[in-house]
């Protein structure tokens, strides 16, 4: 049987108020009192019910954790950073997938039916209106690895994407590659669209060098794998800037079972710095984004807007570096 309120009270020998007030946020209660009461919690095994707190103050406590690409294994990392952060500032996550969902009333009605007191976008594809439409409800939101804006409506925590397509450009073009190709995600994502347009800015400062694109169906190693197998039917180019670290693993697949390698024939760089991608028989050079700063700021900024949730939105934006592994070749 769960210990109550009541058998904490008589144990601590104060009133039932008293012990409800030592477990409220906020509410007035002596030191005394305090370590009195939780001390006769703790000799009883006594814990609040989270829920029948809310009554009393209002608040849940759950902030939604919403996201759309669970195919990426980046975002187990994410859930990670995400959960643990929002557990040790004593808030609950709830985890909502959206696999399926574009409608962000839908998403909306539902965090709402949970009484949610605010919600984490943590998605690089979907556009900044979805995050509005949890503010424009009323809910306070952050959309974490969204596009970043000098003038957002929400706010966003992110890195500088088209900067991001620019580094790899750059980075293939030292190593002297003259064919080089952009392998991106689905174009509907705007990550990919800022990829994309990054990397083709670069390589027009470099007309004597071959440059196309292509873009795969969605961020998954089974998509990046066969995009990579039509490029190599028809061709391929000497290096690419695979838009994502799941993707050039696809696509390195695809390269392995083929007569040509990596990096000898094909040169590979990613972006993420995913776990994955540093282990040895991957081995992927890839562009490091600092998912762990990105979540904490996130939290910080949610956690701010829970006391004050008429907050002036901002951009954050964390500087992204190239991380050198062995999936392009070494710099002339």
């Amino acid at each position: 049987m769960a210990v109550t309120l009541k058998e904490v009270a008589e144990r601590a020998g104060v009133s039932r108020s008293a012990v409800s007030r030592t477990f409220t946020d906020g509410a007035s209660v002596s030191e005394k009192m305090r370590r009195k009461v939780e001390k006769a919690a703790k000799d009883l095994g006594y814990s609040p019910n989270a829920l029948a707190s809310s009554l009393t103050t209002g608040r849940t406590k759950l902030i939604g954790l919403v996201s759309n690409n669970f195919h990426n294994p980046i975002f187990l990392e994410v859930f990670d950073l995400f959960t643990k952060g929002l557990q040790d500032r004593g808030l609950r996550p709830l985890l909502v997938n959206l696999s399926d969902e574009t409608d962000a009333e839908n998403s909306v009605r539902m965090l709402r039916q949970y009484s949610v007191d605010g919600a984490v976008v943590a998605s690089s594809t979907l556009p900044a209106g979805f995050s509005k439409a949890f503010k424009d409800a009323g809910v306070p939101v952050v959309h974490s690895f969204g596009r970043a804006s000098s003038a957002p409506k929400v706010h966003i925590v992110s890195i500088d994407n088209v900067q991001c397509g620019r580094m790899a450009a750059q980075t293939l073009v030292a190593r002297g590659y003259k064919k080089v190709a952009f392998l991106g995600g689905p174009l509907s994502a705007t990550s990919t669209q800022d990829r994309h347009a990054g990397f083709m800015a670069e390589m027009e400062n470099h007309p004597d060098i071959e440059t196309t694109f292509s873009f795969a169906e969605k961020y998954s190693f089974e998509a990046g794998r066969k995009e990579m197998l039509r490029l190599l039917d028809k061709g391929p180019a000497e290096a690419y800037f695979c838009g994502d670290d799941v993707l050039s693993i696809g696509a390195l697949s695809a390269i392995q079972d083929s007569p040509l390698s990596c990096p000898e024939n094909i040169g590979i760089i990613g972006l993420n710095d995913m776990e994955m991608s540093r282990w040895e028989n991957i081995n992927l050079t890839t562009i490091h984004q600092p998912i762990r700063q990105i979540v904490q700021s996130s939290i910080e900024l949610m956690v701010a807007m829970l006391d004050e949730n008429d907050r002036y939105p901002e951009t954050r934006i964390f500087p992204c570096e190239i991380v050198e592994r062995g999936t392009l070749r070494p710099i002339p």
